[in-house]
């Protein structure tokens, strides 16, 4: 196993590695929508759902990856009426591809954040 960090790694102290390479797959643990330099949210949805896949993004770079990498998705989020908003930025963020996606209702993700995402994508060796 092969754990990837990032420069923002240690910043909220919860005991998880942001990336974990095994057997040519990257797993990367729960991306909130934190700005990394700042530690603070943006406003909004689609806001939020464009700063989760950023740091989604510079995790799989510290992989070697991309995010025409990524298998699936685990998308969480607050309530279902954020769907819309939250598959437009999707979208954009990831033009053709089209990674297998749940989106997951849950209750009140960490710091009243609007969306959380999961993934796994392949390591090219």
């Amino acid at each position: 196993m092969k754990k990837i960090e990032t420069e923002y790694s240690v910043r909220d102290g919860g005991h998880y590695t942001p990336g974990m390479i095994h057997n040519g797959t990257l797993y990367i643990s729960g991306q909130l929508s934190h700005n990394p330099k700042t530690g603070k949210k943006p406003e909004g949805i689609k806001a939020q759902t464009k700063q989760a896949l950023l740091n989604l993004e510079l995790v799989l770079k510290n992989a070697g990856c991309t995010k025409n990498d990524v298998l699936f998705c685990r998308v969480y989020i607050p309530d279902v009426k954020l769907w819309g908003d939250l598959n437009e930025v999707y979208a954009e963020f990831f033009e053709n591809h089209k990674p297998s996606r749940v989106v997951v209702p849950s209750n009140n993700l960490y710091d009243d954040c609007l969306v959380e995402i999961e993934a796994i994508a392949q390591v090219k060796e």
